[in-house]
């Protein structure tokens, strides 16, 4: 199939001057293909430096750009943790280096991301595009209270992974039937929004710009619900495998282990009630490659985290907009329109993407840009395929069948 550049970016403009930036959805067909805003993730993570067996920022924002994705904020479970300029500059030297899209990085709230003192969030804030512990909740209120009153007068936002330890008991899959049945060991649900009632409320305290990373339970929608009824300056964000998987679904296989994990059917409606009524901001990846080895050993045994970039738009408009639970216009807000505005980066008409929504394949991990294979979708039927990504006007991926023209 053949496009012309030219006319690609004539259309991409047209819609931006039409609404890409009022902060309202629009995307334009173009025969029998669709041209939509770049995606933009705030929640991916690359693990370079120092874990780059598993993931780089070369192969993941490719990974990005495969899936659609123009812009990605990779979390700072890194080595070093970015926590301060120096440590910052070794994974920013990187971005420059190989990214071939917008990656902009998080720093962490607390050194070492050991949740004991607060970074220098004055010296950092210019550099970062927000501040999160991702794969650690902050244990001690105080210090978060002290992160959030540091990052409200930066006007930075406060990014966070919501979970109390002493109440993880060493699990490592939802604490529901599926765990009782096969002797495992379950993360209750309190363990989440305990966290998140905390936090919202020390942002309400703080005057805080305060997001929650990955929702899984129904009673975390609540609490945001709750708090933004209040006034609270909270969002949040799921990601596509809690909208459209629930632990009733789960294997034995390594690649259904995620933190927070897939929680009840309930759980999962409740998440899809939220989207629906705009409790839920955002579809956020949680992008967590791992090498093949490590989720090779099980739910108890593998790491937590599955690749997701590649797969995110066709998992959400094949289980969601074909279903008739979203339309088109609020999935591509979730996924395109929501986390700009919410973070101030501007929608830009020379990052867009190009899809056929009426190609439907079996997703192949092998097909996959991402050193991680991980996923849970492995084998399932999906619709829509990626075939161009434009970002800034330059073409990062493009689909072996499409052929372009000036």
């Amino acid at each position: 199939m053949k496009f012309s550049m030219q006319d690609l970016q004539a259309q991409a403009n047209t819609l931006f001057e039409s609404g890409f930036s009022t902060g309202a959805p629009h995307f334009s067909p173009i025969s029998d293909y669709t041209i939509f805003p770049g995606f933009f993730d705030v929640h991916v993570h690359f693990r370079e430096p120092g874990f780059s067996y598993k993931e780089t920022i070369k192969t993941g924002s490719l990974a990005g750009a495969h899936g659609g994705y123009t812009g990605v904020c990779p979390m700072p479970n890194l080595k070093p943790v970015p926590d301060s300029l120096e440590h910052l500059k070794e994974e920013q030297d990187i971005i420059d280096r190989d990214a071939c899209i917008d990656v902009l990085p998080y720093a962490s709230i607390t050194v070492g991301e050991e949740g004991k003192q607060v970074v220098d969030m004055e010296a950092l804030a210019d550099h970062i595009f927000a501040f999160s512990d991702d794969g650690h909740g902050v244990q001690d209120g105080d210090k978060m209270e002290e992160a959030m009153r540091r990052a409200a007068a930066l006007n930075k936002i406060i990014a966070a992974h919501c979970e109390v330890n002493s109440l993880l008991h060493g699990g490592y899959i939802n604490d529901g039937e599926y765990c009782k049945a096969h002797g495992h060991r379950g993360i209750c649900n309190e363990s989440e929004w305990g966290e998140i009632k905390r936090d919202a409320e020390l942002a309400e305290k703080t005057g805080c710009a305060f997001h929650v990373c990955h929702v899984s339970t129904k009673e975390s929608v609540q609490v945001i619900r709750e708090a933004k009824s209040r006034g609270v300056d909270i969002t949040c964000e799921t990601g596509p495998h809690y909208l459209v998987l629930d632990d009733t679904m789960l294997q034995e296989d390594g690649c259904f282990k995620m933190n927070p994990p897939l929680r009840s059917p309930e759980d999962r409606k409740a998440l899809v009630e939220g989207i629906l009524d705009g409790t839920i901001d955002m579809i956020a990846t949680d992008h967590a490659p791992h090498s093949a080895e490590e989720k090779s050993r099980g739910l108890e045994r593998s790491p937590f985290g599955i690749t997701g970039l590649e797969t995110a738009f066709p998992v959400a408009y094949t289980g969601l907009v074909k279903t008739g639970i979203l339309t088109l216009d609020k999935l591509i807000d979730l996924m395109a329109v929501a986390p700009r505005r919410r973070f101030g980066i501007p929608l830009e008409p020379d990052c867009f993407t190009v899809f056929d929504l009426n190609d439907t394949y079996k997703v192949d991990p092998d097909t996959f840009l991402s050193m991680g294979k991980s996923t849970p979708f492995a084998g399932e039927t999906v619709s829509g395929r990626c075939l161009l990504t434009v970002c800034h006007g330059n073409v990062v991926w493009k689909h072996p069948s499409v052929e372009l023209t000036d």
